[in-house]
């Protein structure tokens, strides 16, 4: 699920979420939901642009940058927050 607002851009994808991560960063998580976390980001049309790229598979990155990202956000998501 993704949610846009003046402010922020919120995803409950991970994996976005871990490559958003890696141009932006992670304003707050939202947990209001336990089942479902939302990562929220200052919304640009930077963000909105690398936003589009993603659904349309044109970023690239290095695998082991993506899994080392992916670690620091899931640290993050599961840390007492």
């Amino acid at each position: 699920m993704n949610t846009l607002n003046n402010d922020y851009y919120s995803t409950s994808d991970l994996s976005l979420a871990t490559t958003l991560s890696l141009w932006y960063p992670i304003e707050d998580i939202d947990r209001s939901n336990p089942r479902k976390a939302l990562f929220l980001f200052q919304n640009t049309e930077k963000l909105q642009d690398l936003v589009a790229e993603y659904y349309h598979d044109e970023i690239k990155v290095s695998p082991q940058v993506y899994f080392n990202q992916l670690r620091v956000v899931k640290a993050r998501l599961y840390a007492n927050g």
